[in-house]
């Protein structure tokens, strides 16, 4: 269960990392403006510019997850509870109806005003994708499992099972050789005892 527990907490922050690179490439808003111009899409990426950055970094840090030791891994994932907080705040505005500031850089470009009274005279309506919600719901699940890697990783099995398989047979090997455990008394009825063999 807890080698589970490890693979779920891993592959949660991969996840998460590489759906918010992926959704700071994708349309978060449109932009239709009212002098009948052309409708301006906005990416992620300039909507939210941490958006790439933060996501890469909870990548590397599901990467350093899956080979860190005890203590490391309690710091890997405060750092990923900081860093789910973050894209939490800073998408939650974003959801159903974009801002025009956050639209704003876009509207710039695109015909050349500044300044939000300016703004709101050239935008009609700013329209929000399902992107948004989808990486919201993505870093609430990332602080979930930061929490829970908190609570277990003390606890994750170090090494694999053949790693300690191997010990376990070294251990038995140091001490009185057990006749249940002994492959010729299974399977040809002998006593390895026996000083006759």
């Amino acid at each position: 269960m807890l080698r589970r527990a490890r693979m779920l907490g891993v592959l949660t922050f991969l996840l998460s990392g590489g759906i918010g690179i992926i959704s700071s490439t994708q349309i978060w808003a449109t932009v239709q403006r009212a002098d009948a111009g052309e409708t301006l899409t906005v990416t992620g990426a300039v909507i939210y510019p941490l958006l790439a950055p933060l996501s890469l970094a909870v990548l590397a840090l599901g990467a350093a997850l899956s080979i860190a030791g005890p203590v490391l891994r309690h710091i890997l994932a405060v750092l990923g509870v900081g860093a789910a907080a973050v894209l939490i705040l800073g998408t939650a505005p974003l959801i159903g109806s974009a801002p025009i500031s956050a639209v704003a850089p876009a509207v710039t470009e695109a015909t050349g005003l500044g300044g939000e009274e300016s703004l709101r005279q050239v935008v009609a309506d700013v329209t929000a994708t399902p992107w948004p919600v989808i990486a919201l719901l993505c870093w609430v699940v990332l602080a979930l499992a930061s929490v829970f890697v908190l609570l277990t990783a003390r606890r994750w099995p170090t090494g694999g099972r053949r790693y300690r398989s191997a010990g376990e047979g070294a251990h038995r090997s140091s001490g009185p050789l057990d006749s249940v455990d002994s492959w010729d008394e299974l399977s040809h009825g002998t006593d390895p005892t026996d000083s006759a063999r």
